[in-house]
């Protein structure tokens, strides 16, 4: 067998809970060192986290007060319950939710960002948690089955 043959035989034998794994702690913590920028403290929002949503991000529908609070406690929530695998699919829908908002109304510019998240979110909408989750060990999540094991 060839290097490179042997060097992806090996890594597509990497089980799916650890890439799974490794998406949901890369993107939780993109969005919650973001959110972290956003806060004095634990949780108490600074005055520039409200003139960027005022000025800057300046969302449609929501008073910025509100916008603030709302998208900085999602970016501190949504991150936790991804690293701990909790309601992960929920959390990742979340996220996907605010990245889509960030692209069609802050930042259409920064699609080759917003893409990349994306393609880290989809596998864990997708295919859930993975193993290493507390939605497996509580049993939100049935194990997944193998599609060869279930022909």
């Amino acid at each position: 067998m060839n290097p490179y043959a042997a060097i992806a035989a090996m890594l597509s034998r990497l089980p799916e809970a650890l890439w799974l794994l490794v998406c949901r702690f890369g993107i939780g913590a993109i969005f919650f060192l973001s959110g972290r920028t956003k806060v004095d403290g634990i949780f108490t929002l600074k005055d520039s986290t409200y003139q960027l949503f005022e000025y800057e991000y300046a969302l449609p529908l929501l008073p910025p007060e509100l916008a603030a609070q709302a998208g900085t406690l999602a970016e501190h929530v949504l991150p936790i319950l991804l690293a701990l695998g909790l309601f992960t699919r929920i959390g990742a829908l979340g996220l996907l939710g605010m990245t889509a908002v960030i692209q069609l109304l802050v930042y259409p510019d920064a699609w080759p960002t917003h893409l990349s998240w994306t393609a880290i979110l989809l596998p864990i909408i997708a295919r859930g948690p993975g193993a290493l989750s507390l939605d497996h060990l509580l049993g939100l999540e049935r194990p997944r089955v193998p599609v060869a094991a279930a022909a």
